[in-house]
């Protein structure tokens, strides 16, 4: 009800269009995301070499005392960001793709906690910013993965790292392997990076830093990578960034080369598309790879988000 002594009838007390409440959120307090994720071991490994996190950034504002009616200002305004992050170490045995996993994953949640501005508004500069900022925390993480192994703290290895991050509608996704990120929208699967590898048809590019010896550190692979985090070479990994725009009832999975090597995507694309919640789905996804017979460890994370009307 309007207040008896409010001269515009607007419930504000006269006061400006401007400086009224927000009625209509910016979406990144009003998505709500679901996740499940699940990793196994390669039945012929010693160890997992897949690392994943799964991650909420928010930031709110809380009344603690005020002179304001209950209609004129929130006791409380909550917005979040959702991260998923996959690795897949690759390494010259005694868990060295372990630790170079393990090591990258460590370091970014390091950087995005000390140095992140956590933008959960996005506009066009916003998203500029997120993307420069995504290339520096893996120039970072690939530079540390260097050195440790220079210093002999870690034997030869590296890892894939595939990243999303999602404010409100908008989905970025920094990507360095062959790990993989997909989309899952009306029942279609889109995948939204592409691997860095000579794969069959020897479609992708090839890199001019040395190529990792398939035999020697990546055993597992059934193609040779082209690029890692921790690569040699004076240029450092090729590294995708993207961002798109997300939809109502989208899913998106994060996944390592454990399940796309076994398991083909239309399949893939029909449990994401089926009404299973996310944990059931990462772990269905799971299943159906380690029943493939393939020895490499298999990691699927998966959120599906909605946008109330």
């Amino acid at each position: 009800m309007t207040p008896p002594d409010d001269p515009n009838g607007s419930g504000y007390f006269g006061m400006p269009s401007f400086l009224r409440p927000v009625e209509f959120p910016p979406p990144s307090a009003t998505v709500q995301v679901t996740f499940g994720a699940d990793s196994r071991r390669g039945p012929s490994r010693s160890v997992n070499e897949d690392h994943y996190i799964v991650l909420r950034l928010g930031r709110y504002q809380e009344t603690l005392l005020t002179s304001l009616p209950d209609d004129a200002v929130a006791s409380r305004f909550d917005e979040y960001g959702y991260a998923m992050v996959v690795a897949d170490g690759i390494g010259g045995g005694a868990g060295a793709g372990e630790t170079a996993s393990h090591l990258a994953l460590a370091t970014l949640v390091y950087l995005v906690r000390h140095f992140g501005k956590w933008n959960l508004r996005v506009d066009d500069a916003i998203a500029r910013e997120i993307m420069a900022r995504a290339e520096r925390f893996y120039r970072h993480v690939d530079s540390t993965l260097v050195y440790q192994r220079h210093k002999g703290a870690v034997r030869a290895a590296e890892t894939t790292m595939t990243a999303i991050f999602g404010a409100g509608y908008d989905l970025f996704f920094a990507h360095v392997g062959h790990s993989r990120a997909y989309l899952c929208r009306d029942r279609r699967l889109m995948r939204l990076t592409r691997d860095h590898t000579i794969g069959r048809k020897a479609t992708a590019p090839v890199r001019t830093a040395p190529l990792i010896d398939v035999n020697a550190a990546a055993r597992d692979l059934k193609h040779v990578i082209t690029n890692t985090i921790g690569m040699s070479g004076l240029v450092g990994p090729t590294i995708d960034l993207e961002r798109v725009h997300l939809s109502d009832d989208d899913r998106v999975l994060v996944c390592t080369n454990g399940l796309t090597d076994a398991v083909d995507e239309p399949l893939i694309g029909e449990v994401l598309a089926s009404d299973q919640p996310p944990d059931m789905q990462s772990r269905a996804l799971v299943d159906l790879a380690m029943a493939s017979g393939s020895a490499d460890d298999v990691t699927a994370l998966v959120g599906r988000y909605r946008f109330p009307q």
